[in-house]
């Protein structure tokens, strides 16, 4: 066993990176792009891999990485694909990797083909249907070393990071294929390597605060168990307009269930089924609906459809109506399609300027659900400056759960050194809630799940809080726990209020109790046993 490499400039407790290669190749390809990490040498195979776990358990390092070739044994996986381990199955049982914080800092490098699942090690080498076996287990990639060198951890952070040198279409067997194979994966392997020791950079201690309220709020869980719903009871397709919430992970679980998501009503065949997402949509929508004949559930959030009434109420007693949000949301299209020449749109305290209201008119404001609670609070207070008679809903009209959540973040932003946010980008609570933990001092970070922690943002951050904006899955809190626990020993704590006791009932035709059948399609028509689902003229009428 061999050394190259020695450490330099990182002291020890700073993410010393302690990485294994089992080939010479391996080590030259990641030598020279690891210049702060010890690089050691096992050599090739179960055997001498097994004895050198013990020199890998006593080297200097705060993180160990396992780094080379595999081969590929599911489909689609080509030379010089990066596969990192989510687990190593091996003959000894299952060894879990650390992954999120590894695939962001790949994704950091402009490495797009990255692969993250279960890795097996085998004695021998792995052909044909030995492949299939294994692909038909779930598992991304073979090698020969790492079930074997992991107890070497020694309970530091372990990760596994292969690049694909053979795949079942390809196998090393044929002489062009190894020869275009191995230069592949050795290029890949080369610029691979850097994120190993940002990786390691990441590890160590960290107390982990869980904000309470997060997650779903009572709107959101009721538009996804509407689709989850529709598709026990109709089967699929079941059209959706708009992303039935704004999260990635929902609308890519719906979709494997067989919901379509559609950005226009004319990408729906006439008479089929479509639900209105949560966000809420305009009458010029529902008159499209009933111009293609199409049966609607409408899915839109209950809070949301408070504010359509308020708007189309105050448009008819002739208020000119501020109202409050981002352009392009797809709330805001669809609030302001209930009185567009009543309402003029404003973003915030810059555009109040704009304006162009006789301050003796009816005027009242409104504000999109989802917006910082303590933002609206200027931009109101300002707005009453120029408009002292200015009328509003109480509360300045954000929901609950917005103010809730953005409560919560608060109280820990103040105790963290980095804030984790969980949601996607387009989804605007989940984007607020960023804006508060900044707005306190704590630096913040949105991610779509445990793959967005990057680790040159996660250095140093020993505290962290956790939240998760009201559209995403608490599922994800989970994985970004796991996470943060592969990269060193973590306490969780949970923090704030979990009262929330909302819930809104479901649609007359999706509830447990109601007829109708996953075969008979008809139901969704019968006014008696599913007037919530109906012809889209039905859902036309003013306060339907």
């Amino acid at each position: 066993m061999s050394a190259v490499g020695a450490p330099a400039g990182v002291a020890a407790g700073e993410g010393r990176l302690l990485a294994v290669a089992a080939l010479r190749m391996e080590r030259a390809a990641v030598r020279r792009s690891l210049p702060d990490a010890l690089v050691l040498r096992s050599g090739m195979g179960a055997a001498r891999a097994r004895a050198a776990a013990p020199i890998v358990a006593h080297a200097l390092g705060d993180a160990v990485a396992v780094v080379g070739f595999c081969g590929a044994v599911r489909q689609g996986l080509r030379a010089g694909d990066v596969v990192v381990a989510s687990e190593v199955r091996g003959p000894d049982g299952v060894i879990a990797c650390s992954t999120g914080p590894l695939v962001a800092a790949l994704a950091a490098l402009g490495i797009e083909r990255v692969h993250v699942g279960p890795l097996a090690s085998a004695d021998h080498v792995v052909r044909g249907a030995e492949r299939d076996l294994l692909a038909g287990q779930g598992v991304l990639a073979v090698d020969m070393e790492s079930a074997w060198l992991a107890s070497g951890a020694a309970g530091r952070p372990f990760a596994v990071m292969r690049v694909v040198v053979d795949s079942p279409e390809r196998e090393l067997t044929r002489p062009l294929a190894t020869l275009t194979g191995t230069c592949d994966a050795w290029h890949a392997l080369r610029r691979a390597a850097p994120a190993l020791s940002v990786w390691a950079r990441a590890t160590g201690p960290r107390a982990l605060l869980l904000a309470r309220p997060r997650s779903f709020c009572a709107g959101a869980r009721r538009a996804i168990e509407i689709v989850e719903r529709a598709l026990e009871r109709y089967g699929a397709p079941v059209f959706v307009r708009k992303q039935i919430v704004h999260n990635v992970h929902v609308t890519d679980h719906l979709q494997r269930r067989g919901a379509v998501f559609v950005d226009d009503l004319g990408d729906v065949p006439r008479g089929a089924l479509c639900v209105f997402s949560a966000h809420g949509v305009s009458p010029l929508v529902r008159e499209q609906a009933v111009a293609r004949g199409l049966r609607v559930i409408d899915a839109t959030c209950p809070l949301v459809t408070r504010v359509h009434t308020k708007t189309r109420h105050l448009a008819a007693a002739g208020y000119s109506i501020v109202l409050l949000g981002h352009r392009g949301h797809d709330e805001i299209e669809g609030t302001m399609g209930e009185a567009p020449q009543a309402i003029r749109l404003i973003d915030g305290i810059a555009e109040i300027d704009r304006l162009e209201l006789d301050p003796h008119d009816r005027i009242a404001y409104l504000t999109q659900t989802t917006l910082a609670v303590d933002e609206v609070a200027d931009t109101v207070a300002a707005l009453r400056q120029r408009y002292p008679a200015l009328e509003g809903p109480d509360a300045h009209g954000i929901c609950y759960a917005t103010s809730n959540r953005q409560e919560a973040v608060k109280a820990l932003a103040r105790e963290s050194d980095l804030m984790v946010v969980i949601g996607s980008s387009n989804s605007s609570n989940s984007l607020r809630l960023v804006e508060v933990a900044e707005r306190e001092g704590c630096p913040a970070l949105l991610v779509d799940d445990e793959c967005g922690l990057d680790p040159s943002v996660l250095r140093g951050a020993r505290t962290v809080g956790i939240t998760a904006g009201a559209s995403a899955p608490d599922a994800l809190v989970h994985r970004v726990v796991a996470a943060f626990a592969g990269l060193g020993p973590v306490t969780v704590e949970e923090r704030g209020d979990a009262g929330e006791t909302m819930e809104f009932s479901l649609p007359r035709a999706l509830r447990r109790d109601q007829p109708g059948s996953q075969t008979d399609p008809d139901s969704a028509v019968d006014p008696e046993a599913a007037a919530d689902v109906a012809p889209a003229a039905d859902l036309t009428r003013p306060g339907v």
